[in-house]
């Protein structure tokens, strides 16, 4: 008989609803693999608004409206969560300020990742907020970060903003975005690359990423089940 989670934790959904149904699937995974019934809930937010914000490095607007969606949270129970997307995080020093609930960063949880696998070296593959920013000076020390050049980055953003919309790659994207990677670790001496990017999912897996590579995300799952279930 499974147990229940000690944490309700609270997901701010619809920044990418694909990313969120990733992340709702693989918590009851991780959570079902852990003997637990998982405590889930979920916020829904415009991700139109939020994409445009964040684009616009609009942060404290942008943070106020993802706390006031994090008070929704905690008013139906939540003792914990997260915001499950890459881009937003261009405001997450302000939040923090704001935030009614304690958060498992995604940010922190990519970084230390980065620092355990010892990538010295890396690129970045997300949103363009994301990647001009250098995963928003997360990794400021943790890595060098080599910003793709301008046909690369278009080719890697615009690329992502499909996927986000369509929840899924096309062969050819996904061909087209292997090949990039391997190129540029080749010539700039890449560690790896950082697919920081929840909507990733819908490309990379273990057989078809086949570049040294963190999957920004699938680390966050892993800080966040850490966090659940008070594992160190």
């Amino acid at each position: 008989m499974s147990r229940s989670a000690p944490h309700t934790f609270g997901l701010v959904a619809g920044l990418g609803v694909g990313a969120a149904v990733f992340y709702y699937r693989a918590l009851v995974a991780a959570h079902l693999e852990r003997g637990l019934s998982p405590r889930l809930l979920m916020v829904h937010a415009d991700v139109r608004l939020a994409m445009r914000l964040a684009q616009e490095r609009r942060v404290d607007e942008l943070s106020s409206y993802l706390a006031e969606l994090l008070r929704q949270l905690a008013a139906a129970g939540c003792t914990l969560a997260t915001i499950p997307a890459f881009s937003p995080q261009v405001c997450a020093q302000e939040l923090a300020a704001k935030t009614p609930l304690p958060l498992v960063g995604l940010l922190e949880a990519a970084a230390a990742e980065v620092r355990r696998r010892a990538f010295a070296r890396i690129a970045v593959f997300g949103a363009r907020v994301t990647m001009e920013t250098s995963l928003f000076g997360a990794l400021r020390d943790q890595a060098e970060v080599i910003v793709p050049a301008a046909p690369d980055l278009d080719l890697i953003s615009e690329s992502y903003k499909r996927i986000v919309e369509n929840e899924a790659a096309t062969p050819a994207e996904i061909a087209s975005l292997r090949a990039l990677a391997h190129r540029l670790i080749e010539q700039e001496r890449l560690d790896g690359i950082l697919l920081a990017g929840t909507d990733w999912a819908f490309v990379f897996n273990t057989e078809n990423a086949d570049f040294p590579h963190i999957d920004g995300a699938r680390a966050h799952i892993q800080a966040i089940m850490r966090e659940l279930t008070h594992a160190g």
